[in-house]
């Protein structure tokens, strides 16, 4: 069973470059279920539109994750309830629109369980991740209720997700970081047989800083008064993500591969 996850999709050029390359990836690795967070795919970089969704289940993408900017597109609190691919964090305040995780199907008619999760440190007010992701794993277990279980651990700091990362191990295929736009080279499969990575990294112009403009960003850190509202970088982007191959008969990964496909960061794929 082959699993790719890939990071925060930024602005119009990293949605065009997922629409570009998905499709071939997914032929070239032969991927079985693909997952991609959108929280970032609007125009301004904020949020996710229905016509992103629908970009993105075009090129090949199975489910979209999202975290805090989830709701900066008004138009998705209503889209989120009937489209059922589109997660957000599991732990957002009760009574949120939508859902925080569903079981879905792959390619090779597997049950694959997704949650989406939010960190609780630098992050929108919601409720206890830990606490959630507890709760989770005693309702939804590895080769019984799901064939394949993945995590997205959208968080701003790298002990949260490490922790994330452990309370999970054994329990579920795949626990990845986003968030951040930033990819981290600690991606293996941890002790007890869970794939992990930090942080996927962003499909995005790195040229940039996370995404933005860095011209406009160097102007709001000099507190330059002609600076704008952050806005997307334009140029190439990368593709960040991992690829896990996940053993169909525990569920669990048995090798892990970085994918960094396309613009100006060293290629791996």
């Amino acid at each position: 069973m082959n699993i790719l996850i890939l990071g925060d999709v930024c602005g119009n050029a990293g949605v065009n470059s997922v629409r570009e390359r998905l499709p071939n990836l997914i032929i070239q690795k032969k991927i079985d279920f693909t997952i991609l967070n959108g929280e970032n795919a609007a125009e301004n970089g904020k949020g996710i539109t229905k016509k992103n969704t629908e970009d993105f289940f075009n090129a090949g993408a199975d489910v979209i994750t999202t975290g805090n900017h989830v709701w900066d597109q008004k138009e998705i609190m209503e889209f989120i309830e009937t489209e059922r691919r589109l997660l957000r964090p599991e732990n957002l305040i009760k009574g949120s629109p939508g859902k925080g995780h569903g079981i879905f199907k792959s390619k090779n008619n597997k049950k694959v369980a997704v949650i989406n999760l939010m960190g609780n440190v630098f992050m929108r007010k919601c409720e206890d991740a830990f606490e959630a992701g507890k709760k989770f794993i005693e309702t939804l277990r590895l080769k019984k209720e799901a064939d394949f279980i993945v995590v997205d651990m959208h968080g701003e700091i790298t002990s949260e997700k490490m922790a994330m990362g452990y309370l999970f191990d054994g329990k579920v295929t795949t626990v990845v970081g986003t968030h951040t736009h930033v990819p981290t080279s600690d991606h293996r499969v941890m002790e007890k047989g869970t794939a992990y990575q930090t942080d996927l990294g962003m499909c995005g112009v790195y040229e940039s800083v996370i995404g933005m403009n860095r011209e406009n960003s160097l102007k709001k850190f000099l507190k330059d008064p002609s600076s704008k509202q952050h806005f997307p970088a334009s140029g190439e982007a990368t593709i960040c993500g991992l690829m896990v191959v996940a053993d169909d008969k525990t569920g669990l990964a048995k090798k892990v591969e970085p994918i960094i496909l396309g613009g100006s960061l060293q290629q791996r794929v």
